[in-house]
């Protein structure tokens, strides 16, 4: 049904006009009563081979959405319905941003792919924080349901200055998610990859453990880093998570890279500078998988995301490595079913 109806009027309207028309609908229905018991009904899919504990945490599934989708938790109610074991909200900053000039989401269809520039819009930590006390406290609440916080600076923090912003993040949301993710590999903040380089990267994520570690129950921190890293850079990425004992890696982001695809030059030119995601970054995405969990020995735990719009391709990531996988673009363009028929496909392969 979404493929052959409700996707192809979703895509006669601007793409992120198209995003938030999901988000009224899906807002509209779930105030019908019975509507969230029929999606549960059509949608969940659970087994005790699904169950995963990774950096300490019970996933009821191991296939979650990524941040980017629900970047301020409005949706986490509803969305939990359709068969994710966890969503990560995000990415959330310290003030509340307006994000870049629109427009600033693409598709390209021929790719199964999209481009972005979003500019990490979000409502601010403080907003945030206290919509998902909202829930939590209300009578909504799935048995064993995680929720991560993706995390990041405002775009006119200076780097240098990049620490307190991941802190007041981090400190503004902490009793309100079950893990962290650090980002500084999103393409589409001035400067902010510049972060990923070791140094700096080191003594981001040293302040930040300095602060968990102080708590009385540590929440797990996890990096999330490009594709487009080289074999040196993913070997600087696996000495810094041995030396500042976060939980783990997210791999991979968005790519700023444009090659091999089969979309229109002339369209992909014409939608500018962002991050690619979807299919296209299926390989990378794994290869990067792969390299750190053979260069690392399996030494920490991984989510994969990037280019997974089958469950073939989720299979791929765990036997690349990954512990966990995540999925947007393949969200976008495959619909609410996808995470179960991933789920199912993990039971039967016994991955």
């Amino acid at each position: 049904m979404y493929r052959y109806f409700l996707q192809p009027l979703f895509f006669l309207l601007d793409a992120e006009k198209a995003h938030y028309a999901v988000f009224n609908l899906l807002k509209i229905l779930f105030r019908i009563p019975l509507v969230a018991s029929v999606f549960r009904k059509s949608y969940h899919f659970s087994h005790p081979k699904l169950e995963r504990e990774v950096f300490g945490i019970r996933f009821p599934n191991p296939v979650g959405l990524a941040a980017g989708f629900d970047k301020n938790g409005v949706l986490v109610r509803e969305l939990a319905d359709l068969g994710f074991g966890f969503i990560e909200i995000g990415t959330i900053t310290p003030l509340p941003q307006a994000g870049n000039p629109k427009p600033r989401l693409f598709r390209l269809k021929p790719d199964k792919a999209l481009i972005n520039r979003m500019g990490f819009n979000n409502d601010g930590a403080v907003a945030v924080a206290q919509r998902l006390r909202r829930i939590q406290n209300s009578e909504f609440r799935i048995q064993n349901f995680i929720i991560g916080g993706n995390i990041g600076k405002n775009k006119a923090t200076p780097n240098e200055d990049a620490a307190k912003d991941y802190e007041t993040c981090f400190e503004t949301l902490f009793e309100v998610v079950d893990y962290f993710v650090v980002n500084v590999s999103s393409p589409n903040t001035p400067n902010l990859r510049e972060l990923q380089e070791k140094e700096p990267l080191t003594n981001l994520l040293l302040a930040l453990q300095a602060r968990n570690q102080a708590k009385p129950k540590p929440k797990p921190i996890l990096l999330k880093i490009a594709p487009d890293l080289t074999n040196g850079q993913l070997d600087d990425i696996i000495v810094i998570v041995r030396q500042t004992l976060i939980a783990g890696v997210v791999a991979t982001n968005t790519t700023i890279g444009r090659d091999g695809l089969q979309t229109n030059a002339a369209t992909v030119a014409a939608a500018g500078a962002g991050g690619l995601s979807g299919a296209p970054l299926r390989q990378r995405a794994t290869e990067v998988i792969g390299y750190l969990h053979q260069k690392s020995g399996g030494a920490f735990p991984i989510i994969g995301v990037g280019g997974i719009n089958s469950p073939d391709d989720a299979l791929e990531k765990l036997r690349a490595g990954a512990a966990l996988v995540q999925l947007y673009t393949g969200f976008v363009y495959e619909g609410p079913g996808i995470a179960g028929r991933i789920n199912r496909e993990i039971v039967k392969n016994n991955a």
